[in-house]
């Protein structure tokens, strides 16, 4: 049928069944991602198939992580500089609608990821079958780097599936998993991992019709009057999670779907042009600029073997029995340390119901409970191959327990510390191998936030990071390799954020005002109901040490709710009271008008900080500091993290501001060393 057609992305087969497989297994590259050469290659395939009419077709793939991870964002990018997203948009559209109406049955068989792109081919199949396992996932995710589908997915989905749940997966990018996938009608059929493409021949030799309430909810949910209905509950939902002028993409989704009428070919143009729109926003550069920093993340802990299959952990509190149940659930074997084991039980109870969310299946859940031990005595130190410690930050209180961990260990062991703040070239005295101590700073809530500091000093194994950032990856978390300075990176540029809100605070303006305020900017969670959140406790410890080293006070007020037992969340009560893990904001006067200055109060002295851990290299380049700032403390992901946002808004225009809340409010705003630096003059990418 191929004859004299070679393919470099593509191979073909066809059976005695009359069926034909196409196998994606794009050349050079452990995943598939749909570049303009695969798409030319499959139309060129469509063409053929549109003349020869054989019995049916199967696309599957080749790569064992999965079908297809979607549009090759590389090539995204340089449509979007060179003006030609539309163009490559609509290309894609048409291969993908000559797919759809290829005259038999055509079906993608699917395992793995299933991302994007890669969901839109298996969307321009008439049926989809799915390996029935926990590795399939189906998702849209495009709203994350600032647009939504666009080779049809906007347009078939919902009609597919039905608007309820089409716009949803949409608009949060969250992946359907095999079996939610099949209850939906996104799959047609299930089948064993192994027995996938040999029933996905015998689909397309005996095509299932679809049932009749499925076509149903697809047409009722989509129509002018349903779409009429929809809409505006869906911008509303959308718009109490995020602002339209921040992320304008879910926005986009909803007006193009409410306009798209029964015709396909009207559907997809009002699609094209949408994305073609969103690619040239700030919003959708600075994503797709996360995305890659993300990806340059996860490559930091690629290709070292870790060597760690026990994992020890030397304090059970919120911190330390959360990456000892974090890391029972990625696999490791753990055991947990502290006095007494009435520190450890609510430690393990919480591991548990963490297993039981993430996990659900309760074989799964045993194994993982099996895997994360309570040892009060420490003996496990003596078989682990990393020790964690996490306990209070005193460095007296670290270095006793350092040398009670040292003598038990046999060989190359590594020797972590989760210290928040304490400098590690101060935590290594008195090592016997301080080559192969380092930190491993995690972030509360440990299940949520992604990102480890690895932290340095001066003699440290470059081999032992690496191993440290195998570790990182193997958890699921993004490593970044930080110098050991008071406060590293994060908390050095979060701690001028919050000191400066508690004392706007102090000066009268009211908590939920600050907290709108900082989300007005962009950040997911305003900085008094995070300050409560982490922990009043720790805000003060972490001031404390940093408080001098960044020329800083720690703002009054927070001793008194300390020796109240008013830590925030975690006590029922901080800064607010806290009711069923959610806080009971004051109400605030109508007529109340805060300071004019106040976004700038919060945000600059962070701008100021990064630019000084820029000019000490406290990271390696700019890049990585925006990336640990982003994913560390959840800065406004689409401004692009703080060094963006000075080449956004320009370098002399931040200084000025900068300037005049020195004059105004004093020294603590005086600009840092770094401000010369040519990185900052960088075009915005």
């Amino acid at each position: 049928m191929f004859e004299g057609l070679r393919f470099k992305h593509w191979k073909t087969s066809e059976g005695d069944d009359g069926i034909v497989v196409l196998t994606l297994d794009r050349e050079g590259a452990s995943a598939n991602a749909l570049s303009r050469e695969v798409l030319d290659e499959l139309d060129t395939l469509v063409e053929r198939l549109a003349i020869e009419g054989p019995k049916g077709v199967v696309i599957h793939s080749a790569k064992p992580m999965g079908f297809a991870v979607g549009a090759d964002i590389r090539e995204f990018v340089e449509y979007a500089q060179t003006g030609t997203v539309l163009e490559n948009i609509e290309n894609g559209q048409r291969v993908f609608e000559n797919l759809a109406r290829l005259p038999f049955p055509t079906v993608a068989a699917i395992h793995g990821a299933c991302m994007g792109g890669g969901t839109e081919l298996a969307l321009a199949c008439r049926l989809r079958i799915a390996a029935d396992d926990d590795a399939t996932k189906i998702a849209l995710p495009e709203v994350m780097l600032g647009i939504h589908p666009g080779w049809g997915g906007s347009a078939r989905l919902p009609r597919l599936i039905g608007a309820p749940d089409a716009l949803p997966a949409m608009l949060t990018g969250k992946a359907f998993n095999a079996r939610r996938a099949k209850a939906v009608g996104l799959v047609d059929r299930l089948a064993r991992p192994d027995e996938l493409l040999a029933e996905a021949r015998a689909l397309a030799r005996r095509p299932a019709a679809r049932p009749f309430a499925q076509r149903a909810k697809g047409w009722a949910t989509n129509t002018l009057l349903a779409r009429a209905i929809l809409a505006p509950m869906v911008r509303k939902q959308t718009a109490a999670k995020v602002r339209r002028e921040h992320y304008p993409a879910p926005f986009a989704l909803i007006d193009t779907w409410a306009r798209g009428g029964p015709s396909i070919q009207q559907r997809l143009k009002l699609e094209a042009k949408s994305v073609a729109k969103l690619a040239t926003t700030p919003t959708a550069r600075n994503l797709i600029r996360i995305f890659f920093l993300q990806e340059r993340l996860k490559g930091l802990g690629g290709g070292t073997d870790h060597g760690i299959s026990h994992v020890h952990v030397v304090g059970a509190g919120t911190m330390g029995g959360d990456i000892a149940a974090w890391s029972a659930l990625k696999g490791f074997q753990v055991t947990l340390q502290d006095r007494e084991a009435r520190f450890v039980e609510p430690a393990i109870k919480r591991a548990r119901t963490l297993f039981e969310k993430k996990l659900k299946a309760p074989a799964k859940v045993d194994a993982a409970v099996a895997r994360l031990r309570a040892d009060v005595e420490g003996k496990g130190v003596a078989d682990a191959d990393l020790a964690i410690e996490a306990i209070f930050e005193n460095p007296e209180a670290k270095h006793a327990l350092y040398a009670a961990i040292e003598p038990q260990f046999q060989a190359d062991e590594i020797l972590a510390s989760n210290t928040s703040s304490i400098p590690l070239d101060e935590l290594r005295q008195g090592l016997k191998a301080p080559q192969r101590f380092l930190g491993l700073h995690f972030f509360n809530p440990v299940a949520q936030m992604p990102l480890v500091e690895v932290v340095r000093h001066d003699a440290l194994d470059p081999a032992i990071e690496k191993r440290a950032l195998a570790f990182c990856k193997a958890i699921g978390k993004l490593p970044v390799p930080v110098k050991g300075t008071p406060g590293f990176l994060v908390n050095r540029i979060l701690m001028p954020y919050l000191m400066e809100a508690m004392r706007l605070y102090n000066e009268g303006v009211p908590g939920p005002v600050l907290d709108r305020e900082a989300k007005k900017f962009g950040m997911p969670m305003g900085p008094i109901e995070l300050a409560d959140t982490v922990g009043l406790d720790v805000c003060a410890s972490v001031g404390k040490e940093l408080a001098p080293f960044l020329g800083l006070e720690v703002p009054q007020g927070l001793e008194e709710k300390l020796a109240a037992n008013k830590r925030g969340k975690k006590d029922g009560e901080g800064l607010y009271v806290w009711k069923d893990g959610k806080p009971e904001k004051p109400e605030v006067d109508p007529d109340y008008v805060p300071p004019a200055d106040i976004t700038d109060r919060m945000i600059l002295p962070m701008v100021n900080e990064a630019i000084a851990c820029l000019a000490e290299n406290v990271v390696d380049d700019a890049d990585l500091l925006d990336a640990g700032v982003i994913f560390g403390t959840g800065f406004a992901p689409f401004r692009g993290g703080p060094i963006q946002y000075v080449r956004t808004e320009g370098v002399a225009v931040v200084r000025e501001r900068l300037a005049k809340l020195e004059q105004k409010h004093g020294a603590r705003f005086a600009k840092k060393e770094g401000w010369e630096n040519p990185e900052l003059s960088a075009p915005a990418a």
